[in-house]
């Protein structure tokens, strides 16, 4: 166990040294948000946000591309030091170059989605679009990258089933490359809504990943532990930066990419139902947006004041930090929840 933990403080200690050059760099190029009114998706203006957001205009966007770019060096070097050192390199899959693609192309397809949509918000913005990506486009493109990604489970991985616990196991057949690809589309989507406060997302999914991380040693699936742990390390530099008042943002391409790894790292592990547990707070976040849309579409009226929950936590009147702070509870003790299921025997 000790190598592993080792990789988050190397991970920890290269994100460390790399993110304020990096800033800086992102200054330099103007790749900072922007004090836009924004909109939702129907194209209705969104004056709540706009008021508890637009004092950040002007702090940098990018953090989830240093993180990719570092998670995924960091991941490299350990896995070639386990290889030269003649470690066994032990996976749940007999395929562990499968596993380590399914990975790796989840964590970098989702971020240059991302990224493309930071691009045209700050450098390419026209005002008939939705912030960037159109929403419709913006949906096709992740619902391709999800189905490949689900096929790549079924077929390569040949994973097909999903075990509920006190119900045994579920074979779906071809159909888990549909599930897989709505699982995967869910959480994309939640961790980018839930991305709206100081340290929030960010925060929950370090507490989320730990819990898999648990998990990933508990089978002895060495990719996806070393994978975790290079992850971890860098969410924590980056955290450092990003707890209010946070001086640089994880952007659309660590969103994205976030959102759809850490469903892509529940399909592995074997553990989907513990995906909605540990990540309970991304789960409402989206759920509440979902409601939301649902009444503005087809009931022509707001179900709530204001989506996500959130946001409607700080129309409320409580501050950022609380907000942040108490969903990171709710977190830990969702995590050690989820743990106690996931490590039933």
């Amino acid at each position: 166990m000790s190598i592993y933990l080792f990789i988050v403080i190397i991970s920890f200690i290269f994100n460390s040294l790399t993110i304020i050059p990096f800033i800086n760099f992102l200054y330099k190029i103007k790749f900072q948000r922007k004090n836009q009114i924004t909109k939702d998706a129907f194209g209705r203006r969104t004056p709540i946000f706009d008021k508890f957001n637009q004092s950040k205009a002007g702090t940098p966007v990018g953090g989830g591309i240093l993180i990719i770019i570092n998670t995924i060096i960091i991941f490299f070097l350990f896995l070639g030091l386990f290889y030269l050192t003649k470690n066994p390199i032990i996976a749940n899959y007999p395929s562990v170059v499968n596993e380590v693609k399914i990975l790796l192309f989840t964590f970098v397809a989702f971020g240059f989605l991302g990224l493309y949509d930071d691009l045209s918000k700050i450098f390419l913005f026209k005002k008939d679009d939705f912030f960037g990506l159109r929403l419709r486009h913006k949906f096709i493109l992740e619902t391709v990258i999800a189905l490949t990604i689900g096929f790549w489970l079924f077929n390569d991985l040949k994973i097909n089933i999903i075990y509920v616990p006190f119900f045994g196991v579920l074979n779906l057949s071809f159909f888990y490359i549909f599930f897989a690809a709505f699982i995967i589309l869910a959480f994309t989507n939640a961790v980018n809504i839930t991305d709206g406060l100081d340290g929030l997302a960010c925060g929950i999914l370090m507490f989320a990943l730990f819990g898999f991380w648990v998990v990933a040693r508990s089978i002895l699936d060495l990719p996806s532990s070393v994978f975790i742990g290079a992850w971890i390390g860098g969410l924590i530099a980056f955290l450092y930066f990003n707890i209010y008042p946070a001086r640089l943002f994880l952007g659309d391409a660590g969103a994205l990419s976030f959102g759809a790894t850490f469903a892509v790292i529940g399909l592995i592990l074997g553990k989907i139902f513990v995906l909605p547990i540990v990540g309970g707070v991304f789960v409402l976040e989206i759920f509440s947006s979902l409601v939301q849309l649902f009444g503005k579409k087809y009931l022509k009226r707001r179900i709530f004041p204001v989506a996500p929950f959130h946001l409607w936590l700080q129309e409320r009147g409580w501050e950022e930090p609380k907000i942040v702070m108490r969903f990171w509870i709710i977190t830990v003790l969702l995590v050690i929840f989820g743990l106690m299921i996931a490590l039933m025997k």
